[in-house]
């Protein structure tokens, strides 16, 4: 799993990035405000809420109120399916290369039997 995540470094470091800007831009022009008393976000929770949405949990707690912050919770949500996608494929894959490897190992005993 690490090698095919290194194999991917360069796409997820550009998620990241992205995640990070899109949550400054959250942050300054999404008008997030916390459901309970609809008083503007603090910069602490709406990243919480950023983190939350790329996570596609999506609590209600806080939203965004302008245009460009549904926009951006909506970027923020593909960027963690990607993200979430990608790790997922890589688990898979060293598991199927480590399944092989104990193939391989038994066949070649097998042989020197």
């Amino acid at each position: 799993m690490g090698r095919t995540l290194w194999h991917l470094r360069a796409i997820l470091i550009g998620l990241i990035v992205l995640f990070v800007l899109l949550t400054i831009g959250m942050c300054y022009f999404g008008g997030a405000v916390e459901t309970a008393n609809r008083t503007p976000s603090p910069w602490g929770e709406t990243v919480y809420f950023c983190a939350i949405t790329a996570l596609t949990i999506g609590y209600g707690d806080i939203v965004p109120t302008s245009t460009f912050g549904r926009f951006d919770a909506v970027a923020l949500g593909l960027v963690g399916l990607v993200m979430t996608g990608l790790t997922v494929a890589a688990a898979v894959r060293g598991v199927q290369e480590a399944a092989q490897r104990a193939i391989e190992q038994k066949r070649s005993e097998r042989e020197t039997d």
